[in-house]
């Protein structure tokens, strides 16, 4: 199994060039099945965890979501970025020492939001947060990548220039990568591909009605994809439609469409035999 150091190199050779997928498994099953169709990068998803946990997005305290990012990181071969929200801390100090300890639990990247509690910090404090950031992550002497997220589309100020602005602004606090999650048009990424070149852009594709594909991303100059919560969704829109079926209408025909035990057994059975003892 590669280390933590292999890993890191690894993630940030693969922001340097071209385009990749990095989809967002929220337990350790879920992460090595995605290795197993050859996923090079896996990124864990706040929601989607949460999910799992019977708590909501944004309710998971800090030291379970350490506890997850660390089960995550040594789940597969795959580098692991962490979608960490805020920082989990409301003053500098708080969000370098949240870092730190993301960093020691194995990731090879981290990504830092600039709101919490539905509510966009002004730019000079997430700058300050930010650049907060970039320090811990120095100091515990590491490549872990970081990642800078301008939150205005998710969190009700659609604002491009706003964006951009914001991004730029953590570009040269230290980010190593930029995102905006809620962009979707082409327009819009391309903007802010363009605007904070040569740093690598993250986009976010959470639903299927957005019909740009991994190639038009790719050609937009995007250099990596992810998808959030929504593979947890997708699970629980499963779980949800097939649980009503049986209890308001007594039916068990919704299981018809569940994986196969056999392959699910081969899976694991097999993965466990290709792993250190």
């Amino acid at each position: 199994m590669p280390t933590v150091a292999d890993k890191c190199k690894t993630f940030r050779q693969l922001h340097e060039t071209g385009c990749f997928v990095i989809p967002n498994p929220w337990d350790v099953g879920s992460a090595r099945y995605l290795q197993h169709l050859g996923f090079k990068a896996i990124a864990s998803t706040s929601a989607g965890f949460a999910f799992a946990q019977g708590r909501a997005d944004g309710a998971v305290p800090r030291d379970m979501m350490l506890a997850h990012l660390h089960e995550l990181a040594h789940a597969s071969d795959l580098p692991l970025n962490a979608d960490f929200e805020a920082g989990y801390a409301d003053d500098l100090a708080g969000v370098a020492e949240s870092v730190r300890l993301a960093v020691e639990s194995g990731i090879a990247g981290v990504s830092i939001e600039d709101g919490a509690d539905r509510k966009l910090y002004s730019i000079d404090d997430a700058v300050a947060r930010l650049r907060a950031a970039r320090g811990a992550v120095d100091k515990a002497g590491g490549d872990v990548l970081l990642v800078g997220r301008a939150e205005c589309f998710l969190l009700g100020r659609p604002d491009l220039d706003e964006t951009i602005a914001r991004l730029k602004a953590y570009a040269n606090a230290g980010a190593d990568c930029l995102y905006a999650p809620g962009i979707k048009t082409r327009e819009q990424i391309a903007a802010v591909v363009n605007a904070v070149a040569p740093k690598p852009v993250n986009v976010l594709m959470s639903s299927g009605a957005n019909p740009l594909t991994v190639a038009d991303l790719a050609a937009l100059g995007v250099r990596r994809i992810s998808i959030g919560g929504a593979l947890a969704r997708v699970a629980w829109g499963g779980v949800m439609r097939v649980a009503k079926q049986i209890a308001e209408e007594g039916r068990f025909d919704g299981l018809n469409d569940s994986a196969p035990g056999t392959e699910l057994n081969a899976l694991f059975r097999d993965d466990l035999k290709k792993r250190p003892s």
